[in-house]
């Protein structure tokens, strides 16, 4: 149910093939062996906090994709890619104090298998490059004490036909607001600009190796991010591999 009681018994009793079509950005069709591969950077332990304060923009964002940021977002999750076809990232999370921004909290992630797109489609196993805003969470496990309207419900639950590393991929998941519908749990399939646009694109728990277009971090990462992202600060996420980025 959602976190303010009102029930989802649909999403709950969700069938597997409506499932997959909700999660098809995330986990495809078996997703992989969830080896340590494409440089396995998953598999390293947190960062541990480097706090930098009193910044004046978020670093290595360009004019481009900055002026997207709203101007009363004071919480950024920036997604720092690699490289356009690395698998490979760093999540780091800025807050906002009065007029400078300040680096709280930083880790190692994962993003799409074949790195990143400026035209994301579905099944191209890039994630999307770009600004978008963090409105609802949810997951398998119970709220972990979330900002973000909270669903929990079995039917988040990774089918077990894919590999067992992904099994708990959506254990807790926050959508990121690409071609869904805001207020609704991350699995609603909704996708207003139509099914080849993709869609289902969240930040999620990592397995190890590249997704298909998600975003995958640490449980812990998962944790403070469910515990931090408050809607009054309205969060957004800002992402795309450094070159595009910073563009």
């Amino acid at each position: 149910m959602r976190k303010n009681g009102a029930m989802r018994a649909g999403l709950a009793t969700a069938a597997c093939g409506v499932l997959a079509a909700a999660l098809s950005a995330c986990g495809g069709s078996g997703g992989g062996s969830g080896a340590k591969g494409e440089g396995g950077s998953g598999s390293k332990a947190d960062q541990p906090p480097a706090r930098t304060v009193d910044l004046k923009r978020i670093p290595d964002v360009g004019d481009r994709l900055r002026q997207r940021i709203p101007s009363d977002s004071r919480q950024v999750v920036a997604v720092y890619g690699e490289g356009k076809d690395s698998a490979e990232s760093t999540v780091v999370l800025y807050t906002k104090n009065g007029s400078t921004w300040d680096k709280t909290r930083s880790w190692a992630a994962h993003n799409g298998k074949k790195g990143w797109t400026n035209d994301h489609h579905e099944g191209d196993n890039r994630s999307p490059v770009g600004v978008f805003t963090l409105s609802d969470a949810g997951g398998v496990l119970a709220d972990p004490g979330a900002r973000l309207p909270y669903t929990r419900s079995a039917s988040f639950q990774a089918p077990h036909y894919w590999a067992k590393s992904h099994w708990h991929d959506f254990d807790y998941v926050i959508a990121i607001d690409y071609n869904r519908v805001k207020g609704t749990a991350p699995n609603d399939p909704t996708r207003p600009e139509g099914q080849s646009k993709g869609g289902g694109i969240w930040l999620h728990m990592d397995h190890g190796s590249g997704t298909s277009a998600c975003v995958s971090l640490s449980k812990s990462a998962m944790e403070y991010l469910l515990r931090t992202l408050d809607p009054h600060q309205h969060p957004v996420v800002v992402m795309g591999d450094k070159a595009d980025l910073d563009a």
